[in-house]
């Protein structure tokens, strides 16, 4: 673990320039430029929010404001849109890389660390874009917000841990990476993101116990939508599995690069 570490400062350089030219490569030639990663998931609220806003809008308990669910969808996609971003790039992010990785000697660890880099930076900027909308359209920052700082950290430390498991498994069984996009479109729909917590049968609102996002994406709801802290008892049990998640990961990343490096 020290040695990754030990790496990571002597590379951090090599990180900072690769996140930096990610983001100029990846809208080199687009005149919105680093817009496009607003637009994109804002479009994708809008078209949720204009199709079933009508029905779900009143739903919604404790929220007065008339764009009441639109806010409820955007809060929910800002965790989502950061985690899925974490899952499916370190997906084949080794597969994309095996020729660097064969050819070059540097940490392997530098890799992840720049997918979460470039996951963060379009994340920050998803939400001054969330922050601009939401003042907008009267909902103004409250002093809870700080709760996303831990919050993130959570996200970031989940998408990381499970991402490098399914990273390196994906390198030995390619099958991997078909089924994961499938998994990741069922989560995103068992998750409350689209629909209130408040219309789930009742029948069915404790499977949402088994679901770690769950109580992530509820508390970015409190703190966004409803200017409340988030229940602490919940997001502590997610936090402690996330950050042991991310241990997981990274030892099964340690143990298996030097055969992912033979396997590519």
């Amino acid at each position: 673990m020290f040695g990754m570490l030990a790496g990571l400062w002597n590379y951090r350089g090599f990180i900072l320039s690769s996140i930096r030219n990610e983001f100029v490569t990846r809208f080199a030639r687009s005149r919105l430029g680093g817009l496009w990663m607003i637009v994109h998931p804002l479009a994708q609220v809008a078209i949720y929010a204009l199709i079933l806003s009508n029905v779900l809008a009143a739903k919604l308990p404790g929220v007065e404001n008339t764009y009441g669910y639109p806010l409820y969808l955007m809060a929910g996609t800002l965790a989502w849109s950061l985690f899925s971003e974490i899952i499916n790039r370190y997906l084949n992010l080794f597969i994309e890389h095996g020729n660097l990785m064969k050819k070059m000697s540097f940490p392997r660890i530098t890799l992840p660390v720049i997918v979460v880099g470039s996951a963060l930076l379009n994340n920050v900027l998803l939400f001054i874009a969330v922050l601009i909308v939401f003042a907008f359209l009267g909902q103004m920052p409250n002093i809870q917000m700080f709760w996303l700082i831990p919050l993130t950290l959570a996200v970031v430390a989940f998408g990381v841990g499970l991402g490098l498991i399914l990273g390196v498994l994906n390198v030995f069984v390619r099958d991997v990476g078909q089924v994961v996009p499938i998994i990741m479109q069922v989560w995103f729909w068992f998750t409350p993101i689209v629909y209130p917590v408040n219309i789930i049968p009742s029948y069915l609102k404790g499977t949402m116990d088994y679901n770690p996002l769950f109580s992530i994406v509820s508390a970015y709801h409190s703190i966004l939508v409803y200017g409340t802290a988030p229940d602490l008892h919940s997001i502590g049990i997610t936090m402690a599995i996330a950050f042991c998640l991310m241990l997981v990961g990274l030892f099964m990343f340690r143990r298996a690069a030097p055969e992912m490096v033979d396997a590519l």
